[in-house]
């Protein structure tokens, strides 16, 4: 069985699959239709009996910096405007979930290989994998439960615990490799000259495992989560997703976008910015434009550092 998508690049070496996000030129921002075509390459690799070990990575700076903003804020193409169908909302959210959680459920062990950012959905993407290693300064965390949105996976608690999975779900913060290696929240860290090597090196050692070993081993170990109810918490996660999306908060940076543009809306949103509660006006351009320099001075300051 062949594979080819038009938002991902499969190739098939040596005993493994190499999956590629590969919409370098919005660092590998998520559609829908790039959802399908991830599960689809994870179909492939598993009717595929050469292969053994399926590892996902992303073309350019980024394995992926979540859901496409443009598309889906400033676009409108998330929100479904005054009337809110949860049930249509859900269909489309948990396919998508779905597509994603391919990877864990793949028979076959999966491997994400993240460098530059893994964050909003990107995390959900990157935490949907068996294994996972990042370089030491990429950055892996979830904005949007700031505003907006909620972890569809749910694989930030099953990762990392309650408390910690409050920390970063509470905050909306990224942490980079090092600090999700010591966290547990992935298996390692290293500098990113160094990440394609140890990815590789990781993959030749479960390659040389015959694959019923593998498959066996791998749903022995996921058995244990969905006794411990994860596709009741993914369900509730994918419902909560669209009812953040639809909140009076979630209306309010929908409507930012559009006035000022996805960029400025994630800005506002990941620097901690006040979102007022019950939604309220949108700032204005001057707001806006303060914003703009402030964030300006602090990449001068970061740059001259």
């Amino acid at each position: 069985m062949t594979f080819s998508g038009r938002t991902i690049r499969y190739e098939v070496r040596d005993h493994r699959a190499y999956i590629t996000l590969n919409r370098p030129e919005r660092l590998n921002a998520i559609t829908a239709e790039m959802g399908g075509e991830i599960s689809g390459a994870v179909a492939a690799a598993n009717a595929d009996a050469s292969v053994r070990v399926i590892v996902l990575q992303g073309e350019g700076r980024a394995f992926c910096a979540g859901y496409d903003l443009k598309l889906y804020a400033e676009g409108g193409a998330g929100h479904q405007g005054e009337v809110w169908d949860p049930i249509t909302d859900f269909r489309l959210m948990k396919a998508n979930t779905d597509h994603f959680l391919s990877l864990w459920r793949s028979p076959k062990p999966t491997v994400a290989k993240v460098h530059g950012y893994a964050v909003a959905g990107g995390s959900d993407i990157a935490l949907s994998c068996d294994l996972v290693v990042m370089a030491e300064d990429a950055r892996i965390g979830y904005m949007p439960a700031r505003v907006w949105g909620c972890p569809t996976t749910a694989m930030w608690v099953y990762r990392l615990g309650a408390e910690r999975a409050k920390r970063m779900l509470l905050t909306g913060d990224t942490i980079d490799g090092v600090q999700a290696k010591a966290w547990g929240l992935v298996l390692d860290a290293v500098p990113e000259a160094d990440l394609g090597d140890t990815v590789e090196r990781l993959v030749d050692r479960m390659a040389g495992v015959p694959v019923n070993q593998l498959v066996m081993q791998k749903l022995m170990i996921n058995q244990a989560y969905d006794n411990m109810g994860l596709q009741a918490t993914q369900n509730l996660a994918v419902l909560f997703d669209g009812i953040a999306r639809h909140s009076p908060e979630g209306r309010w940076f929908v409507d930012f976008a559009q006035q000022h543009g996805f960029a400025a809306a994630v800005h506002w949103r990941d620097t901690g910015r006040f979102i007022p509660d019950g939604g309220g006006p949108v700032p204005d351009g001057d707001a806006v434009a303060e914003m703009e320099r402030e964030l300006a001075d602090e990449q001068a300051r970061e740059a001259g550092r």
